[in-house]
């Protein structure tokens, strides 16, 4: 009898342990490069701020456009979405969201209009370094109705104007005095990075209650927040930059769960959950998540189009995706994913071709040298830096093969990676990389690309590092497309807008396409109701649905 009730209560003791469980430690491979949700795009960011503040509108895991701090999504049928003609004559939209009842940052203060009217001002200012710039341009005023009421006036209508997911409310009560001071040092001034525990920068379930910078973040819950009560009264982000050690910590229990946003490679993934068995749940969700390798376009071999094109020819994705992915990646043409309904099947396709690649670079100049690199009439070898995320085991697998199938036609790669934090919040948002980066866009569905293309949105000094277009891309045309896209709400015309905009991209190669990715997300088997998006909005802005089985 006693050896029996003693079997009872052991067997009791997991589910006592998983009730009272009260601290989520998650694992990621990044560490944001800022804490401000207007300032550079980073998907670490994204993820760590997805708990801890909210935007006034997302996209959801179904991919719908929903409201997270606004009451009703505008639209011209319901009469919050007006046209109009502009002062200079133009046709306009004027828009209209109502924040919903109860909103408060962490310190008690309410949310209110004034948070989005420093957000606005702060946008329109170019110094600032806030983006994306087209959209501060396009909304020409703020107004705002009453404390929860506001409408922005834009100088035309587009498709896209009831989504507000870049338009995150700043404290106007902490942060106005420090951006009106000095706008164009705001960015390094900002109590998002010099003082991000302070429980008035969040109005989330969570807010940030200490921080190791570059290792780990600690969030506990937001006593002001309004809604539905999270599951856990602390959630540790742990950073580990090397994917091995990453797995390491999750086997020992340091971390309970990997973020698919930033986790595991699928193969890796895979693997893992072979060997352990039911003790982890795995989903692997394909996306709308491009791995590609962005030149830089102002390196004088890599500004010649037939030498970008042979470089692609040159590289045999599917054998990649085969052995690397176990086949589970997509390869890619362009930029559209193939689940996203502007995709153009018909799009020119690059194969493996390295004959087709070496006429190529001889045709533009290139020809064989001594040591098998290529060189040009003046004898400069065809040489020049492959880049990516430092202690991303798939990644760095990549490389590796990139740089054997380039060489196999002449052309020289030279390895050197960095932190992400310093790739993205430095090398590449300054545009001081000297040859090919490789790294993942997370788009919104039907995401129009215009701060990675258009030549306005090529980061300089003026405007503070804003932009996307690390590549230094320039084209007339797809700068005019860039700008119809948004204004056809017809979406048969949109979709040819969309194709030719696709057929651009594949015959002048702006970055090299690789592959779309799907993400590998791990969670423990007590853990319920994560639900991973597949796209720019990750999963941690519904930590509220979030329950210990």
């Amino acid at each position: 009898m006693i050896r029996w009730l003693v079997a009872l209560a052991c067997l009791a003791l997991p589910a006592l342990a998983q009730a009272q469980r009260d601290t989520l430690t998650i694992g990621i491979t990044q560490y944001p490069s800022t804490l401000h949700p207007n300032i550079e795009n980073m998907v670490a960011k994204s993820y760590v701020l997805g708990f801890t503040r909210r935007p006034v509108t997302a996209y959801d895991a179904d991919w719908q456009l929903i409201c997270l701090l606004c009451e009703t999504i505008p639209t011209l049928e319901n009469g919050l979405a007006v046209r109009e003609t502009t002062p200079d004559g133009k046709p306009g939209l004027r828009v209209t969201w109502r924040l919903r009842e109860g909103l408060r940052w962490g310190d008690g203060t309410p949310v209110t209009t004034e948070d989005l009217r420093l957000t606005y001002d702060a946008g329109r200012e170019g110094a600032t370094g806030i983006g994306p710039a087209e959209f501060f341009r396009s909304a020409y005023e703020f107004i705002a109705e009453d404390a929860r009421s506001f409408t922005l006036r834009f100088d035309r209508v587009t498709f896209q104007f009831a989504s507000l997911g870049d338009f995150a409310p700043l404290p106007a009560h902490l942060e106005r005095a420090r951006w009106q001071s000095d706008p164009r040092s705001y960015r390094t001034r900002t109590l998002y990075d010099t003082e991000p525990t302070n429980p008035g920068l969040w109005n989330g379930p969570y807010r940030i209650v200490q921080v190791q910078a570059g290792s780990a973040i600690t969030l506990e819950r937001n006593p002001h927040w309004s809604g539905a009560a999270p599951a856990f009264r602390r959630i540790v982000i742990r950073t580990v930059e090397s994917t091995p050690a990453l797995e390491a910590q999750l086997l020992a229990g340091q971390v309970d769960m990997i973020a698919g946003e930033l986790g595991l490679p699928v193969e890796q993934a895979s693997a893992l959950i072979r060997r352990t068995g039911s003790r982890f749940r795995a989903e692997y969700r394909p996306g709308l998540i491009y791995e590609h390798l962005d030149l830089n376009l102002d390196v004088p071999a890599l500004s010649d189009r037939r030498v970008r094109q042979a470089l692609l020819l040159a590289l045999d994705r599917g054998q990649i995706v085969a052995r690397l992915f176990e086949g589970r990646q997509t390869v890619a043409q362009t930029s559209v994913n193939p689940l996203d309904w502007p995709h153009d099947a018909d799009v020119r396709r690059y194969g493996h071709d390295p004959a087709r690649a070496a006429a190529l670079l001889t045709e533009a100049g290139w020809t064989s040298g001594p040591d098998g690199i290529r060189r040009n009439a003046e004898g400069q070898r065809l040489s020049f830096e492959l880049l990516t995320t430092a202690g991303n085991r798939s990644r760095e697998a990549v490389q590796q093969v990139i740089q054997a199938q380039w060489r196999q036609v002449g052309v020289e790669a030279r390895i050197r990676n960095e932190p992400p934090r310093v790739l993205f919040g430095e090398t590449l948002s300054r545009r001081r990389f000297q040859g090919a980066a490789m790294f993942a866009w997370v788009s919104a569905p039907e995401s129009v690309p215009r701060s990675s293309l258009h030549s306005d949105e090529i980061p300089r000094a003026e405007r503070n590092w804003s932009g996307q277009n690390y590549a230094g891309f320039r084209n007339a045309e797809m700068d005019a497309l860039l700008e119809a896209l948004p204004q056809e709400l017809d979406r048969e015309r949109r979709r040819a807008l969309w194709h030719r905009l696709q057929a651009i991209y594949a015959e002048e190669l702006p970055a090299l396409p690789l592959w779309f990715r799907q993400d590998a997300h791990l969670w423990p088997a007590w853990l319920d109701g994560v639900r991973p998006t597949g796209h720019l909005n990750p999963s941690s802005l519904w930590v509220e649905a979030w329950r210990v089985r």
